[in-house]
């Protein structure tokens, strides 16, 4: 099975938030791939279907973004769980310009405390991450208001157009792997 796990935070207040960016792509590939309603599970939301050959399994920590990595505790007790490579994460990055999206096999949080909670509950940095541009945070102001903060229609409207090329490229993941996301990422 392939698990997509979009981090954001639970409650109508975030539903607009910058943080919120994972949880809008797990959304879109719900509609998309046509599965069935949400359900509550754990600490989780899940929605399980199939893309081509596979299994999937669609995941949006109810956690808080700093805690995303207790709704992944449970992939640990599956005998057959890798997470390099029955794993990806889709996550908000205040160091991408509004809409960009980079996709990577393994690396480092990059100062982003849902992906800080994933690898600590993980205990690796060995899965795949999918991160979409929010913009930097502008000078004086705090990080956390930012990423909890709405986006501008004109930034929301950016984030809202690279959704469909993002199915394609969670896809492309789901039947090939982070090599085969790549060379959908570099078609944006």
């Amino acid at each position: 099975m392939k698990f997509i796990c979009g981090l954001g935070n639970p409650g109508p207040e975030y539903e607009a938030t910058r943080h919120n960016v994972g949880w809008w792509v797990v959304d879109r590939l719900r509609q998309a791939w046509g599965l069935g309603r949400y359900r509550r599970e754990g600490a989780a939301q899940v929605a399980d279907g199939r893309v081509g050959e596979h299994s999937v399994r669609l995941i949006k920590p109810l956690t808080y973004v700093n805690r995303s990595g207790a709704a992944l505790a449970p992939l640990l007790r599956l005998d057959d769980f890798d997470a390099g490579r029955d794993l990806l994460v889709v996550v908000d990055d205040v160091a991408l310009d509004v809409g960009r999206v980079r996709v990577r096999a393994r690396g480092s949080a990059g100062g982003h405390n849902g992906l800080k909670s994933v690898e600590a509950v993980l205990g690796t940095r060995e899965y795949a991450r999918l991160r979409i541009g929010v913009g930097a945070k502008p000078r004086g102001v705090d990080l956390a208001d930012w990423v909890l903060s709405p986006m501008p229609a004109d930034e929301e409207v950016r984030v809202l157009e690279v959704l469909p090329a993002l199915v394609d490229v969670i896809s492309a993941w789901v039947e090939g792997g982070v090599g085969a996301a790549l060379a959908h990422v570099q078609k944006l």
